[in-house]
C-alpha cells in the first residue's frame, strides 16, 4: 500500500474513532501552543507571530514523515534560546537581517537534518549522553529564566546582554521596576503553576496568560499612579506565506557551524522525547525516520516563515494522554491553531509582554528539572560532573559549544572507563563442599592461588586506549610472582580487539614462554577467535592452547607444570593435585 509506505504503518488503523480521538488531543496541543509559541518567539527574538508560523507547518509535515505516532513537533524553549544566543552576537534581535537569517539556519539545519536521516547515520544521536542533555536543558532553564526577568520586572535593562549582564542590569534597575508589571507576571505563573498542579490536563498555560492579561489591563485603571505594562502588539496574517530568505551568500560559511551545533541540540531532543514517549505508548522508534522527519519539517518551515522546530515534550505527552492515535493528532494541533489564531487575532494583541515573562519563569523551573539531578548525584558522581561542566558552559560559553563540550566529556569518560578493562584473579571457595570458582578479591574464604598457574578473568575490550594498561597489569603479574609462569585468561567477557590488543597477546605469548611458562585461554569469543586467525596470532598460539571449559583447561595445563614445585606445593588446589581424594578438590 503507497500511503503505508510514505506514512507509516498507522494509516491502517485510521477510523471515524481515531479520527474523533485525534481531533480532541489536536485541540488541546492547539490549546497548548498557543501561548507557548508566542512566548517562545520572544525568546528567540523573534516577533511573536513567528512562533504561531513555527507550529503550523512544521507539525504537519513533521507528523506526517516521522516515525512517531505521538511526538508533536513545534518551536521549543531550548532551541529558541540557543538560536538567539547563536544569531544576537551577528545582528540585533529582532531586526529584518535577524529574521531573514533566523529562516536561513532553520533551512540548513533542515538540509544537515535530512541528509542524517537519509544516510541512515542516526546512530550518531546516541553520542550525546542523558548527562551533557541535562546539563544543557538545566543551563538553557537558566537562561530562561534569566532573561524573563527583564521583562517580568520592566526597569528598562537593554536587550542584548549576557546572563550576567541581565542580573547586574536588573539589579541596579530594581527601583525602576514596574509594579504592574511584576504583578502581571506572578499572577501568570501562580495561576499555571496551581493549574498545573491540581489539573494537569487543563490548558495551564492558556489560562494562566488570560488571567495575567486582564489583571494587567486592570491595574493602571484602578491605579492611575502605576504605569502600562507593555503589550504584544498586532499581529499579522495567521497563514505564514512562502518566503525565500534573504541572505547573501557570503554570510553563508558562518552560519554553517551554528546550523550544524543546532542539529545536534534538535536531534537531541527530539529523539529523546520520541523514546521518551515510545516508552510509554509501546511504540517502537525508527531513529533515521524520525530524524528524516524532523529535516524535512525544518527545509519546508524555513520557507514559510517557520523558525527551528524539533519534538516538544511540552505537547508529546499531553498529546499521547489526551488520547491520540495516530500523528494526525498533529495536524490537527496546526489546523485548530490556524482557527484559533483567525478568531482571536485582536485578543492575542493585549497579551502583557509580562504575563509571557511569568510563563517563561514556569517554563524554566520545570526544564530544570531538580529531582533528575537528585537521582543523578545519588547514581553517577562521574555523569554528575559531566552534567555540572555543561550547565556551566552553557551559561558561560556560547550554546553550540556547551553542547559540544558536554558531549566531548562524555565519550572521554566513556573512553576513560574503557581503557581499565577489569582483570580480576580468579580462585576456589574453600567455604563450599564444590569448591566454587570465584573471584579471589571478593571471597575472604578463597584457597590460596596455585604457585605455577595463574587464573585470570579479563573484562573488557582489549583496543588502543587500554592497551597500555592491560600490558602494565601483566607485567606487574609476570614482575610480582614469578613462579606463575603460565597464564589462563578466563576470555569470555572480552568482547573485542584491534590490533593493539593482538600485539599486547603477542607480546604476553613471547615472555610467558621465555620465561619457561606458556599462555593459556578459556572460551574466546568467535569475533576474537576471528581475528587471531587473520592475524596469526592463533597459529603462533597453538589451537590447543584454547580451551572450551575451565575442568578441561586446568587438566591440560597441569601436565605442563614442574612436577618438582608440585611436589613441596601446599596449595593443591586443583583436582589433578590429589589424584587419590578428587572429592577434596576442584
Amino acid at each position: 500500500m503507497l500511503a503505508e509506505r510514505l506514512f507509516g504503518a498507522w494509516v491502517r488503523i485510521v477510523s471515524p474513532a481515531t479520527l474523533k480521538a485525534d481531533a480532541q488531543a489536536g485541540l488541546l496541543g492547539a490549546l497548548l501552543v498557543l501561548p507557548q509559541g508566542i512566548a517562545f518567539a520572544s525568546l528567540a527574538g523573534l516577533p511573536p507571530q513567528y512562533g504561531l508560523y513555527s507550529a503550523l507547518v512544521p507539525t504537519v509535515v513533521a507528523a506526517l514523515a516521522g516515525s512517531s505516532w505521538h511526538v508533536v513537533s513545534g518551536p521549543t524553549n531550548a532551541n529558541s534560546l540557543a538560536l538567539a544566543a547563536m544569531l544576537a552576537p551577528l545582528v540585533a534581535a529582532g531586526s529584518p537581517g535577524y529574521i531573514e537569517l533566523a529562516l536561513m539556519v532553520t533551512i540548513m539545519v533542515g538540509v544537515i537534518q535530512t541528509a542524517v536521516g537519509a544516510l541512515r547515520l542516526g546512530l550518531l544521536a546516541d553520542f550525546i549522553s542523558p548527562a551533557a542533555l541535562l546539563g544543557f536543558t538545566s543551563g538553557a532553564a537558566c537562561l530562561i529564566g534569566i532573561h524573563a526577568l527583564r521583562d517580568l520586572l520592566d526597569a528598562g535593562v537593554p536587550r542584548g546582554l549576557g546572563p550576567g549582564g541581565v542580573l547586574l542590569q536588573s539589579a541596579q534597575h530594581l527601583p525602576q521596576l514596574s509594579p504592574a508589571a511584576l504583578l502581571t507576571g506572578l499572577c501568570a505563573l501562580g495561576v499555571a503553576a496551581a493549574l498545573r498542579r491540581l489539573r494537569p490536563r487543563w490548558p495551564f498555560m492558556l489560562v494562566g496568560l488570560g488571567a495575567a492579561s486582564v489583571l494587567g489591563w486592570l491595574l493602571p485603571a484602578l491605579l492611575p499612579g502605576w504605569r502600562e505594562v507593555r503589550i504584544l502588539g498586532p499581529l499579522p496574517s495567521p497563514w505564514p506565506a512562502f518566503h525565500v530568505p534573504q541572505v547573501e551568500w557570503s554570510r553563508l560559511p558562518e552560519l554553517v557551524d551554528k546550523a550544524l551545533a543546532l542539529s545536534i541540540i534538535a536531534l537531541g531532543q527530539s529523539v529523546s522525547i520520541a523514546k521518551a514517549v515510545a516508552a510509554r505508548s509501546g511504540q517502537r522508534i525508527d531513529t533515521n525516520r524520525e530524524f528524516l522527519g524532523q529535516g524535512l519539517s525544518n527545509l519546508a518551515g524555513g520557507f514559510f516563515s517557520c523558525y527551528l522546530s524539533c519534538g516538544s515534550l511540552n505537547r508529546s505527552v499531553p498529546n499521547l494522554e489526551a488520547g491520540a492515535r495516530t500523528p494526525l493528532a498533529g495536524v490537527a494541533s496546526a489546523l485548530w491553531l490556524l482557527l484559533l489564531v483567525a478568531v482571536s487575532a485582536p485578543l492575542l494583541a493585549h497579551i502583557p509582554q509580562a504575563a509571557i515573562a511569568g510563563l517563561l519563569m514556569l517554563v524554566a523551573w520545570t526544564l530544570l528539572d531538580l529531582p533528575r539531578w537528585r537521582r543523578l548525584a545519588r547514581l553517577d558522581r562521574t555523569d554528575l560532573a559531566i552534567a555540572a561542566t555543561t550547565l556551566a558552559a552553557t551559561l558561560l560559553l556560547r550554546l553550540e559549544i556547551a553542547i559540544l563540550i558536554g558531549t566531548g566529556l562524555s565519550l572521554v569518560a566513556y573512553l576513560y572507563q574503557t581503557s581499565r578493562p577489569a582483570m580480576r584473579t580468579m580462585g576456589f571457595d574453600s567455604r563450599r563442599a564444590d569448591r566454587r570458582f570465584v573471584v579471589r578479591d571478593d571471597t575472604p574464604g578463597a584457597l590460596p592461588e596455585c604457585p605455577q598457574l595463574k587464573l585470570l578473568r579479563m573484562e573488557g575490550e582489549i583496543y588502543f586506549g587500554a592497551a597500555t594498561h592491560v600490558a602494565e597489569h601483566l607485567h606487574a603479574l609476570r614482575q610480582n610472582h614469578p613462579g606463575q609462569k603460565h597464564l589462563l585468561v578466563m576470555s569470555k567477557s572480552m568482547n573485542f580487539l584491534d590490533l593493539a590488543g593482538v600485539e599486547l597477546w603477542e607480546t604476553e605469548l613471547r615472555e610467558r614462554r621465555a620465561a619457561g611458562g606458556d599462555l593459556h585461554f578459556h572460551r574466546p569469543r568467535p569475533q576474537v577467535m576471528a581475528i587471531w586467525r587473520r592475524t596469526g596470532f592463533l597459529e603462533r598460539l597453538g589451537a590447543d592452547h584454547v580451551f572450551p571449559d575451565k575442568q578441561q583447561a586446568i587438566a591440560r595445563i597441569f601436565r605442563r607444570l614442574d612436577p618438582a614445585v608440585c611436589a613441596r606445593c601446599q596449595a593443591r588446589v586443583f583436582r589433578e593435585c590429589q589424584p587419590d581424594d578428587p572429592g577434596a578438590a576442584i
